[in-house]
């Protein structure tokens, strides 16, 4: 073999090992498109930005203190250990005055990358809790694809408005932090401040509020890698402290301060930043394979059985799960429909709608 059909080949392998880099799926598209969980154990593998999970369980769409919302999309699938959670979380809630969860997205059936939206929530260990009570009619399919969450921020500002904010929020927050296996709640930093202005007595349950941005039209409960499983990722603690000090400040001193204008200078334009590189299936803990290739678990045997057995849940027909649907699906802020002639008993006074 002379020089060039050395050349040659070489060149023609990378060529090709690039074809298949570049030619391998998304995995958001190969775990998006499960309608079922894999057939196997409940357990975790990777980290909760980059895994997924076996053996999820469903919440159900409506139980006696929680409605599940955005149907279309498919994501009230979650650990069990979560699922049972949010469960007990509606009980105490509603003893505190909260009329019932909107439960939000939780994760895929198989977890792993999603087709729109979160980066996390791929474990079956996040759960996003509307900061909205459940009105007393049931919604139904359309309702729950259209209707918007309520923002408890004053209207073009960072903190929290008196008038939408009350005691059924805090004890919400209160009871969700005090289950030992919840790691951390994320919420906005104005929520963090209101809750380190008011709260009294007790406060150590707040060092597991931790400020992010966005989070004002519901919070984000995160549970720590459950037992069994081994391949989970945890992260990093929340030390200790109930986080009501500077590193709140720098939020509002720092974070939330509109930019400098720059003085005018001739200077080159800033190339526009990469787009983020899809994960693949390679990418993912190995044992993410087997859980996509598994088979399913029939869907009644997946999901949650309700400890009230006497409480009848609406009949909601579920449309097939879809790509197409789950792309269109609004996010919960986006402008949908109000609840208009429903009438939410709590928290009082009423969000203004």
């Amino acid at each position: 073999m002379n020089r060039i059909d050395i050349i040659i080949g070489i060149c023609s392998t990378v060529l090709l090992a690039g074809g298949i880099v570049h030619a391998e799926v998304p995995a958001k598209k190969q775990f998006g498109g499960q309608p079922l969980p894999a057939a196997m154990a409940p357990k975790v593998h990777g980290f909760y930005s980059k895994g997924c999970i076996a053996g999820a369980m469903a919440i159900p769409v409506d139980g006696p203190n929680w409605q599940a919302m955005r149907l279309s999309r498919n994501r009230r699938w979650g650990h069990p250990a979560l699922i049972k959670i949010i469960e007990d979380l509606s009980y105490k809630a509603k003893k505190d005055g909260w009329n019932g969860i909107m439960v939000g997205d939780i994760s895929q059936p198989r977890g792993g990358p999603m087709l729109t939206g979160h980066r996390s929530h791929q474990l079956g260990l996040d759960a996003d809790l509307w900061f909205m009570p459940m009105p007393d009619q049931r919604l139904t399919y359309k309702e729950r694809e259209d209707l918007s969450a309520v923002s408890v921020l004053k209207k073009d500002s960072v903190y929290v408005d008196d008038s939408r904010w009350t005691r059924a929020h805090t004890m919400l927050l209160y009871h969700a932090a005090n289950y030992k296996a919840v790691e951390r709640i994320l919420v906005h930093p104005g929520v963090k401040k209101k809750l380190c202005d008011t709260v009294e007595g007790n406060r150590s349950w707040l060092n597991k509020i931790r400020p992010y941005w966005g989070h004002h039209y519901h919070f984000h409960l995160r549970i720590g890698c459950p037992d069994g499983s081994p391949g989970c990722q945890s992260q990093q603690g929340t030390g200790s402290g109930t986080g009501c000090d500077s590193s709140l400040d720098w939020w509002f001193d720092v974070a939330f301060k509109p930019p400098k204008k720059p003085k005018k200078i001739d200077t080159p334009k800033k190339e526009k930043p990469k787009k983020r590189r899809e994960l693949v299936l390679s990418d993912l803990p190995k044992a993410c394979t087997a859980v996509l290739k598994a088979p399913a678990t029939d869907l009644e045997t997946a999901t949650l059985k309700i400890r009230e057995t006497a409480f009848a849940a609406p009949e909601i027909k579920l449309p097939k799960v879809s790509a197409a649907s789950i792309m269109l699906s609004k996010s919960i802020e986006s402008a949908g429909s109000t609840l208009s002639g429903m009438e939410i008993p709590v928290p009082t006074p009423r969000p203004t709608r």
